[in-house]
């Protein structure tokens, strides 16, 4: 399976961001144990070069990194005709112990690079570098995700055998299904429709406050969040059903497909837009009495609640006008 295009692609670039990432952290360490903005050694002046090109390429590595997760999407759904008993991309995860694990580390990593990339753009806006220590620490956590990544996207393809069985997406996402994905399609429509709504409500009038009142970003964040994961819910529950036309198919993964426009991509990709950027828009709160960034985080903020929501307000229109106009009813 390893010599498969696609895979040999996305193993190829996961290896290079991995390595990119090492090498970077290698020069993190020394610059969060030696940085020091004061000095005029050689040392501090062969780090202020070093970070200067390091943070350029490493911020378009990491925003490959983002791109990668719809890659790896797009992989595992165009390999699923291999398999016995898949549909869609959602039999080839399942098609061994590797394959869930490895899309949530890929989206968790794909969130955080996001974060990381707040922090250089905030980071270079101040002549003093003000957060380079907090995005080189960050960057050391990050590259320990990318080694685990790099190491259960290996497993994941290695393992994985022409001659398997797997199940079918109509079995995993089934309201008789025991576990997590089981739950969530067994949620009665009308319930998660009035819980998205409500939430949608809520995060929208949470980063309403914020941006007039110019404070609550912490709690606008954790809505951003939850929005999020509220979403992914009521994607399973109930949106779905409108796309297939189906009463009983929950699957979010079939709606990548080209017989339902790839709407898919676009729909995950404003939600993890609209995650990053609201995530972000809190954690520069922490910086936001921090010497050159006091009037660059409060600008930054109010952009990053405002892609936020406008990520989810189009989330939400598009499934609204599929809802209303699609002659299905639940």
């Amino acid at each position: 399976m390893i010599q498969h295009p696609a895979v040999m692609s996305l193993l190829l670039s996961s290896v290079m961001i991995t390595a990119m990432s090492l090498y970077a952290s290698y020069y993190g360490l020394r610059i969060i144990l030696r940085w020091d903005m004061g000095s005029g050694s050689e040392l501090q002046l062969s780090l202020e070069r070093r970070t200067y090109l390091i943070s350029t390429i490493l911020g378009y590595t990491l925003f490959f990194q983002i791109l990668s997760f719809f890659l790896l999407i797009y992989t595992v759904d165009s390999i699923h005709n291999l398999f016995t008993g898949a549909m869609c991309a959602a039999g080839s995860l399942g098609a061994n112990a590797y394959g869930y694990p490895l899309l949530i580390l890929k989206l968790s990593n794909a969130i955080m690079c996001g974060l990381w990339l707040t922090f250089n753009y905030l980071d270079n806006k101040g002549y003093d570098y003000p957060l380079i220590k907090w995005k080189y620490r960050l960057l050391l956590l990050l590259s320990a995700l990318l080694t685990f990544e790099t190491f259960l996207q290996y497993s994941y393809f290695a393992n994985l055998k022409a001659d398997l069985i797997t199940s079918c997406c109509g079995a995993l996402f089934s309201p008789a299904k025991r576990g997590i994905a089981g739950e969530i399609a067994a949620l009665p429509a009308k319930s998660a429709m009035i819980l998205f709504t409500v939430f949608f409500g809520a995060y929208l009038v949470s980063g309403l406050f914020s941006l007039i009142k110019g404070r609550g970003w912490y709690l606008f964040a954790a809505g951003a969040a939850g929005q999020f994961l509220v979403s992914i819910t009521a994607l399973i529950s109930f949106i779905s059903l409108y796309f297939y036309e189906l009463p009983t198919h929950h699957c979010p993964f079939c709606i990548l497909q080209k017989e339902y426009g790839c709407i898919g991509y676009l729909l995950y990709g404003l939600l993890i837009g609209g995650v990053i950027s609201g995530v972000a828009a809190g954690a520069a709160e922490k910086f936001r009495s921090m010497g050159t960034l006091v009037g660059i985080i409060p600008r930054f903020q109010r952009r990053a609640a405002v892609a936020s929501m406008l990520f989810n307000t189009v989330f939400t229109i598009i499934v609204l006008i599929k809802i209303f106009t699609t002659s299905f009813r639940l």
